[in-house]
């Protein structure tokens, strides 16, 4: 996305601080103007320097913390309710599939992040980490992969052990890092992890440059997947303040480029005994500032409210100097139009979505409790879709994004945002009930969504 405007300035949050509640935020009607669908079966070759070892993936993720060497042979199933996918793992080749961040680069180009691979460290040591440039033709709905750029740290930038530590080009794994968001300043792409959380720079070769652990109010913050959180040796409590798979889900960069501002995906856990954060009642996420130049962490924070308590964000991108994109989702996949009714059992969902939502925020109107504004919000299981754009997905003229994962967002021009999935294959089944999850592009018309304040 286009950065022409200046830095968030504390002089204008202070001048904006509302006293009591923000209000409630406003639906804003969408209309599905594109649908693009990357086959959940796509696939790409390892760089040669990253060795044999990474011809096939998903050895580990078949069966939970056990090899699997023959390829096919186990099926996946969706982590929400076990229901089959129809697709078998371990895979020949490195998939591209769990799109975790996105960037705009024109109407029909975006540069897409890869998570971890298979949804842990565990099970993803044979996942490539990788970003890729993608062009998507809106009118006949295929994505094609122009660019794919594979992470390396032949520097030894990160300080812990990797999975390919003593190899020369050290190529980084799911086991390594869990990526999940990125945002392009000059010539290095900052990317967002969860495991720490991390906040790492890689450039334009995928090269590791810059490593910077979390600091909140001026202390480290760690997961249980932290490098240096370890298991005790007698039973007992292991003191973490950020939840499993609860790092930086979204990260969003000022326009200038000046300063990221890191969005975790679950409350802090504070205090002693640690309990989630929350004000009012309900649980906040921190937004955290970092800034670029001086390469350090500010101190300065925004808070962010769920709706309902368990939902997490899916990301987060900056649309002007204070107003932002947030992406807020239920931790459950499927078209609510197919839930299963009475006896019904197949063709349908035991449980269905009922809660995505990309959510127009200002970090400059603070409630005297320190929230942001949520300003209005777009509901991403009820979107219009008139002229029947929809390659599936869409009943009597509507059209949804049923997915556990929606984890990308950003402004594509003034009254058109695009949205795309983490298909989390082969463990997702969200469009329908027994099939695989595809990555999925859509192009929203938002009318004046973005000019609202």
């Amino acid at each position: 996305m286009r950065r022409t405007t200046a830095r968030l300035g504390l002089g204008l949050l202070l001048g904006t601080v509302l006293s009591g509640a923000l209000g409630a935020a406003e639906a804003v009607k969408s209309t599905l103007v594109g649908h693009a669908v990357l086959p959940a079966m796509s696939f790409l070759p390892p760089p040669a320097e990253a060795g044999p070892g990474f011809v096939v993936s998903g050895r580990f993720a078949a069966v939970p913390n056990r090899r699997v060497e023959q390829i096919a042979a186990v099926e996946g199933k969706s982590f929400l309710d076990g229901r089959t996918t129809g697709i078998s793992l371990p895979f020949v080749g490195q998939p591209v599939q769990g799109f975790s961040g996105i960037e705009t680069i024109a109407r029909d180009r975006y540069r897409v992040l890869i998570d971890n691979g298979f949804g842990n460290k565990v099970n993803s040591p044979d996942a490539l980490l990788s970003f890729h440039e993608v062009a998507i033709d809106w009118q006949s709905g295929q994505v094609r992969i122009e660019k794919s750029v594979f992470l390396h740290d032949p520097d030894k930038i990160i300080p812990y052990r990797i999975t390919n530590e003593f190899t020369k080009e050290r190529y980084l794994t799911g086991a390594d890092l869990d990526l999940e968001s990125i945002q392009t300043i000059g010539d290095l792409h900052w990317i967002g992890d969860e495991f720490g959380p991390y906040l790492i720079a890689v450039d334009r070769t995928g090269k590791v440059v810059a490593f910077f652990e979390t600091e909140v109010d001026g202390k480290v913050v760690r997961s249980p997947d932290h490098h240096a959180v370890t298991t005790p040796a007698t039973p007992g409590p292991v003191r973490f303040e950020v939840r499993r798979s609860r790092g930086y889900e979204g990260m969003a960069a000022s326009v200038d480029g000046r300063y990221l501002y890191a969005m975790l995906e679950g409350p802090l856990f504070l205090g002693d005994p640690p309990a989630a954060e929350t004000v009012g009642g309900k649980e906040v996420l921190r937004i955290l500032e970092f800034d670029v130049q001086a390469r350090k962490w500010t101190g300065r924070s925004w808070k962010y409210a769920l709706e309902v308590a368990g939902n997490n964000i899916g990301d987060f991108n900056m649309i002007d100097a204070t107003r932002a994109l947030v992406i807020e989702r239920d931790n459950v996949e499927g078209d609510p139009r197919l839930l299963c009714k009475g006896e019904q059992k197949s063709g349908c969902f035991p449980k269905v979505a009922e809660f995505k939502r990309v959510y127009l925020v200002d970090l400059a109107q603070v409630s005297d409790a320190g929230l942001v504004k949520k300003i209005a919000y777009v509901d991403l299981l009820d979107i219009a879709d008139p002229k029947g754009v929809a390659k599936a997905g869409t009943m009597e003229g509507r059209f949804t994004f049923p997915f556990v994962t929606v984890e990308n967002v950003d402004v594509v021009d003034e009254r058109h945002i695009v949205v795309a999935n983490d298909n989390n294959l082969p463990f997702s089944a969200g469009r329908l009930p027994n099939t695989a999850d595809a990555n999925e592009f859509v192009l929203l018309d938002i009318g004046d969504f973005l000019k609202r304040r």
